[in-house]
């Protein structure tokens, strides 16, 4: 008995239009159909990656990389800041170092040194911060110590507060006031119910406040302590310190400052000049004098830039402390309002975007950027009152504007992990994570 098949009519019937060879061989080998189904998954596998690539280059392309806001107000200031840093020190520095330019260049190389660390950190996840909060706190109180160490720091105006690096000298107290605040998030974060129901919670980043305070002391500078000290107060109770707590500690830190001062006979006469300084125009009370002096002569439009009369040797510290009075001579009210207004802005976008992490639960980049919000907008503050003659005079300089290659360099790191700070709040995918997480993986992989 014999079986016709008839390939013709199963061809049509099964894969109309095909060829016999390959109907007999996806029929009885199924090797063709096989290969199909993989090529298939392939190109379905391939095609998963261009989507993610495609929603990561939409979302870029949908928003700004990092906060405009920041970049155009910061930006602004450090522009008006250089300017200034070159027209209040052209005397001394053709005085002292036979270039008239010679402060401005030492500026901008800081500034380019800042840029450029900057960067570095904009490319570098917040988690890599929380996580080295600790090791950076205990490198601060070794550079605190050796600062003070002689032939290692360096004094300047009977203060021990710098190390020489090259052609820069890195003055410990400003990175201790970065380091403290970026300590203090993390802190905050791993210890929150802590802080907020246990006394020991709160004792202990007292405790470290207390030892930084002492070594910033011994230099001294208390200008640093003081600002260090109402930072991280300030941290602590946007973190849910019992008020009880703060409260007290206020009242003991305003009783050391009291102290500090009157028992320190230069202070003493800062403060003495500060409530009266016409009784001694000449001598303690003549910095602040030259610069009421400065604010008198700018009036509403000032003199114009570069003919300010005061930096030529009658206003010390033109550059530094007292950029702001040399502003307000050269360009007038209306100048001294508008840097006013730049840093209230800036203070006042970095608390939004402070507040902004912390609605998405982002706690290590709120308590940070709050930090640096009370930093920044304190010290401008202070600075711009010490040259007012509103408070005593105290050698802290105006932030992004004054004279100062560790100054400038630590608050471009600050805008830096500000901007860092909100980019992961906005975005997913931040930039640079991938590559942080590679060299994470490997590191772990190799150990």
């Amino acid at each position: 008995m014999s079986v016709e098949i008839n390939l013709d009519a199963l061809d049509k019937e099964l894969i109309p239009d095909a060829d016999h060879e390959d109907t007999l061989q996806d029929l009885f080998s199924g090797k063709n159909i096989l290969n199909k189904t993989a090529k298939n998954k392939t190109k379905r596998q391939a095609k998963k990656v261009p989507k993610k690539v495609n929603k990561v280059s939409q979302e870029l392309e949908q928003k700004w990389l990092f906060d405009p806001f920041i970049l155009i107000i910061a930006i602004s200031i450090i522009g008006l800041g250089i300017t200034m840093v070159g027209s209040a020190s052209i005397s001394i520095a053709e005085r002292n170092n036979g270039e008239p330019f010679y402060y401005l260049y030492r500026q901008l190389i800081a500034t380019g040194l800042g840029f450029f660390i900057g960067i570095t950190v904009l490319l570098t996840p917040m988690k890599f911060w929380q996580k080295i909060g600790p090791m950076l706190l205990f490198l601060g109180v070794i550079l605190l110590v050796a600062v003070l160490v002689p032939g290692v720091g360096r004094e300047i105006n009977g203060s021990s507060r710098w190390i020489p690096m090259g052609i820069l000298n890195m003055q410990i107290s400003e990175l201790m006031k970065l380091i403290m605040v970026i300590y203090l998030a993390g802190y905050l974060v791993r210890h929150h119910d802590n802080v907020k129901k246990k006394i020991r919670g709160f004792f202990f980043p007292m405790s470290v406040l207390a030892v930084v305070a002492v070594l910033l002391l011994l230099e001294p500078d208390l200008g640093a302590t003081v600002v260090i000290s109402a930072t991280a107060l300030g941290m602590l109770f946007l973190g849910g310190v019992r008020l009880w707590q703060f409260a007290i500690l206020i009242l003991l830190m305003s009783v050391a400052v009291y102290f500090l001062i009157i028992l320190s006979p230069y202070r003493l006469e800062r403060l003495q000049s500060f409530m009266n300084p016409w009784a001694d125009p000449f001598n303690s009370g003549f910095q602040l004098t030259q610069s009421l002096i400065a604010f008198g002569r700018g009036e509403l439009t000032g003199v114009g830039l570069g003919n300010s009369i005061q930096k030529l040797f009658y206003l010390p510290e033109a550059h530094t402390d007292f950029l702001f009075a040399v502003l307000a001579e050269e360009l007038g009210a209306i100048g001294s309002i508008s840097v006013i207004i730049l840093f209230v802005a800036l203070v006042s976008r970095i608390f939004m975007l402070a507040k902004q992490a912390e609605q998405q639960n982002n706690m290590f980049s709120a308590y940070m950027m709050f930090g640096l919000a009370i930093w920044v907008g304190l010290q401008a503050f202070v600075n711009i009152a010490v040259n007012m003659g509103v408070l005593p005079t105290k050698g802290l300089t105006l932030p992004l504007m004054s004279y100062g290659g560790s100054s400038m360099m630590i608050m471009c790191i600050v805008m830096a992990l500000i901007l860092r700070a909100d980019h992961e709040v906005r975005f997913k995918h931040p930039l640079a994570y991938g590559f942080w997480h590679k060299l994470v993986y490997l590191n772990k992989k190799t150990l």
